[in-house]
């Protein structure tokens, strides 16, 4: 046996997954220096020495250590579960310690200093290039081809890590991997395609003995979220030891020839090749947990020993288990409850959990694998009954979570929308469309921008005149839409083109969902968009559909009529419960990109549509009286005043400054919507007092599906809802019959 009484052992991170090897240590007989940032990690409470200090901090931790071996004869200096390699390597180089060298150390921390030491050796790895700025990105993006992952080069955890599919990615990605990043030094490099190993090895005299061989889990895409593991690994010998040995290639080309090394290999089409090595045990629960109880052995008491200058003192496996680790991965939300602990440790199989959070925190949806809530640990004789045995577990243990909905601001909402835009859209405070100028396909208003730009100002020259001395103290906003009662006058636009026009980040059909659910459960209605592929409309159709057709779908003026009635016929069948067209959508310029035909419509032609729909028919694109009175004559229930957010022609007026003379010519004789620059509450009132029946609003509805799906379009008709009631209450008025002309002044022209 060897001496470790008396011994003094450094062990760098005294996190959860440096717990075991400090306990072993304490175990042996030996005294343990640990070292964290956080005073409070549950390894200083164990340690003999605890120091408070960074495990990054290189040169402050061989300091601290060269200090204390004026005092106390150290033994030896290692890390399991973290990023500490340098820290390691620095340490043991200045004190004389077993350890490997720093350079080689770094070579082993630094992603992309790992590739060019592998590439120089003739170790299998993907291409890769090295990323500074957004044009580096770019550069490399047309080297590698689609898809392509980027990452920190100098972190662990799959922090900043992102699969980028297609350009719109691009930026989304390069600010992920930035924010994950110390240095802000990145890599790019080949997506590799298959099943992934993760491989333990502890080296001694140069001598490589291999571990543990673990299938890792990874789901989440573009992020890559290890969700668990399974050890043994499940691919045939061949394949594992193609895997082993190119895994040792690694090793030797990084010059570990002492402690640790743990892999991450892919087994991809043309073979093994290496996706990351780290000069020191596995995180992740299996150097410390899966592989003791699938085998028998203590790692962390080998690891001890090599750090000591000792050889591994016993690699023979005394059982054949299988050990599988699960994350738990509630619904984003506050932690309300977290019940089933009993129930599943009263399970056959189950032996450990640990919890990362507690009721009361807030979890989100993870992009590394630091943010997960949970893992569980389960052992079982075979596969199959491990298995099984996390089935059971999954069913009982569960952490609960209530949506964050009454604690999301409309700024967070747009914080996170402007991250999914992918610069198709700034998600600005003001949305004016001074940022997004002419920026079609995209949000912006077309050539100048200056009709978006104008719908926006144009609002803000029309004021409301309040009256305060009244006995009005409720308020009622509700409102009848043909037969249905909304809780606002106030409906979401069709927005379509999620590709073209919102980056690409959200399906059509996730988009038309999360807008239509959100408004049907904020008390209105949302209208889908057809659009420039021929087959876009079922895609609204079906997700008005999923909301028992309570929804509307907004046709283009196709030249092709047979293609209007079929989308007309469709949405029969499905029970949509309105329909209407995009009258001004006649030379649109995303039609004219994608060469769909489309057409000005007459009143004849008009008739004969409207005729063959048995629902409420919708005009959007009004902009005149003649083209309002023409409107009445074809069976049209309503019209919608809109410049069409400007995206038309560059010289069109506001919509505002066109309501008035509308409402002159035809209001009673339809109903009428407006449309354009809508933002606020007292936005929606103005339109109201000038004469509207009720309003759409197209771009912020976007912005609220993109920032926070359903949940972010109630945030956004809570907020206009108060705004509204508070500017009703202001005005004297009960309910939007008492909203008239007399509560505002304006002058456009």
């Amino acid at each position: 046996m060897y001496e470790y009484k008396g011994k003094h052992l450094i062990i760098i991170g005294a996190g959860l997954l440096q717990v075991p090897v400090i306990k072993v240590a304490n175990t042996l007989g030996i005294k343990t220096i640990v070292t964290d940032y956080n005073e409070n990690a549950p390894g200083m409470k164990i340690a003999d020495y605890p120091v408070v200090i960074s495990t990054r901090d290189v040169d402050g931790t061989v300091r601290i250590m060269k200090e204390m071996s004026q005092k106390i004869k150290i033994d030896g200096v290692i890390t399991v579960g973290t990023d500490a390699s340098m820290t390691v390597a620095a340490v043991a180089n200045a004190l004389g310690l077993p350890g490997i060298k720093f350079e080689n150390a770094e070579a082993a921390s630094n992603k992309i200093k790992m590739r060019e030491r592998l590439r120089v050796h003739n170790v299998p790895i993907p291409d890769f290039y090295k990323v500074w700025s957004f044009q580096d990105l770019t550069n490399a993006a047309k080297k590698l081809g689609y898809p392509f992952v980027i990452k920190p080069a100098d972190n662990m955890g799959a922090r900043g890590v992102m699969k980028i599919e297609n350009e719109v990615m691009l930026e989304a990605g390069f600010l992920n991997a930035k924010r994950g990043s110390p240095s802000g030094e990145l890599i790019a490099e080949q997506y590799m395609d298959g099943p992934e190993l993760s491989i333990d090895a502890l080296i001694y005299n140069d001598q490589i003995y291999i571990t543990g061989v673990a299938d890792r889990l990874i789901e989440r895409e573009p992020y890559f979220i290890e969700v668990g593991h399974v050890l043994p690994s499940a691919l045939p010998e061949d394949i594992l030891n193609q895997g082993i040995e190119v895994f040792k290639q690694g090793i030797r080309a990084l010059g570990i020839n002492i402690g640790a090394a743990k892999g991450d290999i892919k087994i991809t089409k043309e073979g093994a090749k290496v996706g990351e090595i780290a000069a020191r045990l596995s995180g992740g629960f299996m150097s410390a947990y899966t592989f003791p109880y699938a085998t028998g052995i203590n790692l962390m008491h080998n690891a001890i020993d090599i750090a000591l200058g000792y050889p591994p003192h016993n690699l023979v496996p005394t059982r054949n288990a299988v050990a599988i680790e699960k994350a738990l991965i509630p619904e984003p939300g506050i932690v309300e409850d977290i019940v089933g602990i009993e129930e599943a440790y009263a399970i056959n199989g189950f032996k450990e959990l640990f919890l990362h959070v507690k009721i009361g925190d807030e979890v989100n949806e993870p992009k590394s694998n630091v943010e997960k809530a949970g893992n569980f640990i389960v052992v079982r004789d075979t596969r199959e009954e491990a298995w099984e045995t996390v089935k059971k577990v999954e069913q009982v243990l569960k952490i609960k979570t209530t949506k964050k909905e009454d604690k999301l601001s409309w700024d967070e909402i747009r914080h996170r929308a402007r991250e999914k835009f992918n610069r198709t859209c700034y998600a600005c405070a003001i949305c004016n469309g001074v940022e997004c100028k002419g920026k079609i396909p995209g949000v912006g208003g077309i050539g100048n921008g200056m009709a978006f730009v104008r719908n926006y100002e144009d609002l803000q020259k029309v004021f409301i005149i309040t009256e305060t001395i009244t006995e009005v103290k409720e308020i009622d906003t509700t409102v009848d839409f043909f037969g249905y009662k909304l809780e606002l006058p106030v409906l979401a636009a069709p927005v379509a083109g999620c590709d073209i026009n919102m980056g690409g980040k959200i399906s059509e059909l996730e988009y038309d969902i999360e807008l239509l659910k959100g408004c049907l459960e904020g008390g209105t209605i949302g209208f889908v968009g057809d659009g420039a592929p021929q087959e876009l409309y079922k895609t609204g159709i079906q997700a008005i559909e999923k909301c028992n057709g309570f929804g509307g779908l907004i046709m283009k003026p196709r030249s092709d009529e047979k293609e209007i009635f079929k989308r007309i016929e469709l949405a029969t069948e499905k029970g949509i419960k309105f329909l209407g067209m995009d009258i001004d959508g006649a030379a649109f310029l995303t039609m004219e990109i994608s060469n769909q035909q489309v057409e000005p419509k007459s009143i004849e032609k008009l008739r004969k549509i409207i005729e063959k729909s048995n629902v409420p028919f919708i005009l959007k694109g009004i902009m005149s009286v003649s083209d309002a009175k023409k409107a009445t004559e074809t069976g049209a229930s309503a019209i919608v005043v809109s410049n069409h957010g400007g995206r038309i022609t560059e010289s069109h007026p506001s919509s505002i400054s066109v309501l008035p003379e509308i409402v002159e010519a035809v209001k009673g004789k339809i109903k009428i919507i407006f449309d354009g620059g809508i933002r606020t509450g007292e936005d929606v009132f103005k339109a109201l007092a000038i004469g509207a029946d009720f309003v759409m609003i197209g771009r912020p509805f976007a912005v609220g599906v993109m920032g926070a799906g359903k949940e972010g379009i109630k945030v956004y008709l809570n907020k206009i809802k108060k705004e509204f009631k508070k500017i009703m209450l202001l005005t004297g008025c009960y309910s939007i019959t008492d909203i008239n002309k007399n509560k505002v002044r304006f002058k456009f022209f």
